[in-house]
């Protein structure tokens, strides 16, 4: 198995090319956490990586990803932060679930949250995992899936 330090270099190799052939200037900072490689780029052109609603970010995430996995040998997941979006994101998404989980118990009744990513519909999962009153699971296939938030039996 790989070493992390050399994960890491070719997670920033891979990354700092990317930059290069895009045309956008910045820097990247990478750790090896659990299996994935947390990448936080600093960039003036933040704006073009993230893209709408963060569909840019997320294929980076994947091309990084795929080609540093198939040089390491094995498969390793990246999540990439530019310009706070994915902090931010996440704050929002903490707040819609509580608000979601507010209203399920006080109409006593199941609610979707559609249009969620599955990074998305992971961290809600993960705010809500030990709630003892609302339980969340994920319905659906494909980009019809939805996140259903509904109260514990």
């Amino acid at each position: 198995m790989t070493k992390a330090p050399d994960e890491i270099a070719i997670f920033k190799e891979v990354t700092e090319k990317l930059l290069l052939e895009l045309e956008v200037a910045g820097t990247a900072d990478i750790q090896m956490k659990d299996e994935m490689a947390e990448i936080v780029l600093q960039t003036e052109e933040s704006g073009l990586l993230i893209g709408y609603h963060g569909e840019i970010l997320e294929a980076l995430q994947l091309l990084i990803s795929l080609i540093a996995s198939r040089k390491i040998g094995r498969f390793i997941r990246v999540s990439l932060e530019v310009g706070d979006y994915k902090k931010n994101r996440t704050e929002y998404l903490d707040r819609l679930a509580q608000q979601t989980k507010d209203r399920v118990l006080e109409e006593g009744r199941p609610h979707t949250l559609s249009a969620l990513k599955a990074w998305e519909r992971r961290i809600v999962h993960v705010i809500l995992q030990d709630d003892q009153e609302v339980a969340s699971e994920s319905m659906g296939e494909g980009k019809e899936r939805v996140l259903v938030i509904k109260p514990r039996e």
